[in-house]
C-alpha cells in the first residue's frame, strides 16, 4: 500500500501536470523597440489577452530590438513550444530577411496564432507635387523609364516590394532610392527630393497637408482614407502591405493553440480593443490560424521571386 505521504505527493504531482495554462506569465516577444507600431500593438494585444486568458493571467511584452528584427524572430522560434513564449510577426519583414542573409528560421518554425494589423502600401508624392493622380505618375515614369524616382523605408521590405510589384503591373519604370526608416523616406518625399514613394498608409496619416496619396495598393478602400482610390479600381491589381501578427513556435500542442486562438479571436471582437487600435490609427485584419499561415505563405513565394528576380544585397 501507498504511504499517506506518497499518496500526497503523488496527487501534487499531478495537479502540477495538469494545472490550468496559464499557470505562469506568458512573453511576448517583440523583434522591434518600443515605441514603434509593432511594440504598440503587442501591448495593446497583451492588455486584452490577459484578460480573455483570465484567472489573473499575466501577458508581458519583451522588446529584444536588433538586425531589422530578426533577432526576435529568431528567440521565438527557438523557444520551447509551451505556449509561455509568444511573439510578434511581421510581414513580409520576417521573411524577407531569410533571403538576403543566413537565418535560424523559415516559414515553418512558427504556429501561426493570429494577424491583426494589415496597413496597406500607398504610393505618395509630396503636396506640392505636380502629379495628382496615379495615372499621372505612371505615364511619366513610361514616357521616360528610369526619370522619376521613388523613395522607399528600405530593400528587402514591403516598400520594395510595392514599387517592383507596380512596375510589373504597369510597365513603367522607376529609379528606387532606399532610405534608413520610413521616416527617412517620407521627409525625402515632402521635400521634393525624389518624385514619389511607396509607404504604408499608417505612416502618411499624421500628414495630410504636407503629402498626397495617389493611390491604397489594397483589394478595398481603407475606411481610414475613403477618399483615396485603390490601385486596382484604377486598373493595377497590386496589393502589398505591413502586416503584424502573433505567433508561437512550431510544435505547439493542439490544445494550448486552440486555447490561444480561441483568446485572440475574443480579444479581436471586443469593442474596447477596437476602439483602441481605432485611436491609434492600426487598421485591423484579423486573420485566424490557417487563414493567417495561408498568407504568411503566399508573402514567403512573393519575397521569394523578387528575391530571384533583383536581389537586394
Amino acid at each position: 500500500m501507498k504511504t499517506p505521504l506518497t499518496a500526497l505527493a503523488l496527487a501534487v504531482t499531478a495537479t502540477a501536470a495538469f494545472a490550468e495554462y496559464p499557470d505562469k506569465p506568458v512573453e511576448v516577444i517583440v523583434g522591434y523597440s518600443a515605441g514603434g507600431g509593432t511594440d504598440v500593438m503587442a501591448r495593446t494585444v497583451a492588455q486584452f489577452l490577459e484578460q480573455e486568458l483570465g484567472d489573473g493571467a499575466s501577458v508581458v511584452v519583451k522588446n529584444i530590438p536588433g538586425a531589422g528584427g530578426q533577432i526576435g524572430f529568431t528567440e521565438v522560434s527557438e523557444a520551447a513550444p509551451d505556449g509561455y513564449t509568444l511573439g510578434t510577426f511581421n510581414l513580409p519583414a520576417a521573411l524577407a530577411l531569410t533571403k538576403d542573409r543566413a537565418a535560424d528560421y523559415d516559414v515553418d518554425s512558427f504556429t501561426y496564432l493570429a494577424n491583426f494589423v494589415e496597413d496597406p502600401n500607398t504610393i505618395t508624392v509630396a503636396a506640392t507635387s505636380q502629379f495628382q493622380t496615379l495615372g499621372e505618375l505612371l505615364d511619366a515614369a513610361e514616357a521616360d523609364p528610369g526619370a522619376i524616382t521613388l523613395g522607399l523605408s528600405s530593400l528587402g521590405g514591403n516598400d520594395h516590394f510595392a514599387a517592383n510589384m507596380m512596375q510589373d503591373a504597369s510597365g513603367a519604370e522607376f529609379t528606387l532610392v532606399p532610405f534608413k526608416g520610413a521616416s527617412n523616406a517620407r521627409t525625402a518625399i515632402m521635400g521634393g527630393h525624389v518624385a514619389a514613394g511607396t509607404m504604408t498608409l499608417g505612416q502618411t496619416s499624421n500628414f495630410p497637408d504636407e503629402l498626397r496619396v495617389l493611390a491604397v495598393l489594397a483589394d478595398e478602400r481603407s475606411p481610414f482614407r475613403p477618399d483615396v482610390p485603390t490601385a486596382k479600381e484604377l486598373g493595377y491589381d497590386v496589393q502589398m502591405s505591413s502586416l503584424r501578427g502573433i505567433v508561437a513556435p512550431a510544435g505547439l500542442d493542439e490544445a494550448t493553440t486552440d486555447q490561444l486562438r480561441a483568446a485572440l479571436s475574443a480579444v479581436n471582437e471586443n469593442p474596447g480593443f477596437q476602439e483602441m487600435m481605432a485611436e491609434q490609427g492600426n487598421p485591423i485584419a484579423f486573420m485566424l490560424g490557417d487563414d493567417f499561415a495561408e498568407t504568411v505563405s503566399e508573402q514567403d513565394g512573393i519575397a521569394s521571386r523578387i528575391w530571384a528576380e533583383t536581389p537586394w544585397k
